[in-house]
């Protein structure tokens, strides 16, 4: 691999600022794919770019994406073509008089369904938003609470797909010994203060207890005005798409026809240690089943809800695939190890977690990619931290941290596009209101680092 020292950094410095000009993610992302391949073949731009694009499609954590959102969004079209998930909204009405209680109860969801991020930010976001919509809260604040409370919880539940992804990574890089990646891992904890904080600061914005900062200040007070859908939002009515409304549903809408879906869902990826693929595949056939039994929808009716579901995933499914492209190129540049090895040297025992912390936090940032930058790092980070003789389940710590940040600042990152899309605003406008929360809870957890070093 060539080094291109700290030029690697220039493509993702261009889809910054690109995307702060347009405030459109996709364009940001392949402007800066573009000028990456530029510098590594600046004659072969077109085969270059067709390669990474075919090897980003053959990657099969982006086959496993494109399935679980594309099922998701099934899942949820058929939510609301049968009046499902009105009828959950207008049940949990009865728990909600407020603004305050609206976002205080969509919390309490986001703790109750830990088991997997993309779960949380899709089924809590969607089912919530006529009731948040009722009291004039913003979408992009609905999208924070969903996505802030996803990623962290996540992260501090030893049985989420975070907490098994990173358990097994433990073991195969010696880390951990066979069969105690987990026990490593629940030892590391105490040590996410950054998820500590951010999950912390939630339930303070929800109950007014914190003040609103930057562009959600901004937005609160557009919604306090009744436009609680930001502008340049395209709302998909997957009602009206399916050809037709919710009042053309056989029967009323009942409760157990959303609550048996979505603990289907909960349970059967629960069964399949903890895969959300295998979960919503078989919570999406439980469904379908459930609904023709009682005539809610034609045979042809579901399948065509469940398609037209499937593609209304494909915008946020674009700003992934964008984004893994842009870390190929990354990767390519030699962008990770670019930045690890010019923070080599500031590296001691007592600062190695903060370190790890913000550089790695910045690479997060940077390449989207959070449970790869988890991959990437922990065979560099764990080493030099057992040379040093460094506190590991700190330093383990820190790595997570960073993650989780990476989940909330990064505005092409999977969570923060599946958010912002259930929600109902655009990344950007997402990622934009959420980061002056991230940024703090960043700061906070950094000192939390140094003095815990």
């Amino acid at each position: 691999m060539e080094n291109y020292g700290a030029y690697a950094v220039f493509p993702t410095l261009v889809v910054l600022i690109v995307a702060l000009i347009t405030k459109r993610t996709i364009e940001s992302l392949l402007a800066g794919v573009v000028i990456g391949l530029l510098m590594i073949s600046p004659t072969d731009l077109v085969t270059g770019f067709a390669n990474v694009a075919l090897d980003t499609m053959r990657d099969d954590t982006i086959g496993w994406i494109i399935l679980v959102c594309g099922f998701f969004g099934s899942l949820i079209a058929l939510l609301i073509r049968t009046g499902s998930a009105v009828a959950f909204s207008d049940y949990m009405a009865h728990f909600v008089k407020s603004r305050r209680s609206s976002l205080v109860v969509t919390w309490i969801l986001g703790l109750i369904i830990f088991i997997d991020d993309y779960l949380n930010a899709l089924a809590i976001s969607s089912s919530m938003k006529k009731v948040t919509d009722k009291f004039k809260v913003s979408r992009e604040m609905l999208a924070y609470i969903v996505d802030s409370t996803a990623a962290p919880i996540c992260v501090l539940v030893p049985f989420s797909t975070w907490a098994i992804f990173f358990a097994g990574l433990l073991e195969d890089n010696g880390v951990a010994g066979k069969g105690e990646g987990l026990s490593v891992y629940i030892e590391s904890i105490p040590y996410m203060f950054y998820a500590w904080v951010a999950a912390v600061i939630v339930p303070l914005v929800a109950m007014g207890k914190f003040p609103l900062l930057g562009a959600m200040k901004t937005a609160e007070i557009r919604a306090q005005g009744g436009e609680v859908i930001p502008p340049g939002t395209i709302e998909i009515d997957l009602t009206a798409s399916a050809g037709k409304s919710l009042s053309s549903a056989r029967t009323k809408p009942a409760l157990h026809n959303f609550f048996i879906p979505i603990l289907a869902l909960i349970f059967f990826t629960w069964y399949f240690d903890v895969d959300i693929l295998m979960g919503v595949i078989v919570a999406l056939a439980v469904t379908m089943v459930l609904y023709l039994s009682q005539r809610l929808l034609s045979f042809n009716e579901l399948f065509d809800t469940g398609m037209e579901g499937f593609k209304s995933m494909m915008v946020p499914l674009g700003t992934v695939v964008a984004g893994f492209m842009l870390k190929d190129v990354n990767d390519s540049l030699g962008l990770t190890l670019y930045i690890i090895n010019t923070v080599k040297p500031m590296m001691t025992a007592d600062l190695l977690p903060v370190v790890v912390f913000l550089v790695m936090a910045l690479i997060a940032f940077a390449t989207g990619t959070f449970w790869g930058m988890l991959a990437v790092a922990l065979p560099i980070v764990m080493p030099l931290a057992t040379a040093m003789d460094a506190n590991l389940p700190l330093v383990i710590g820190a790595l997570m941290s960073a993650a989780a940040f990476g989940s909330h600042a990064c505005f092409y990152g999977d969570s923060t596009v599946l958010s912002a899309q259930g929600s109902g605003c655009t990344p950007m406008q997402h990622a934009l209101t959420q980061l002056p929360y991230a940024l703090l809870a960043a700061a906070i957890a950094s000192v939390m680092f140094f003095f815990a070093a």
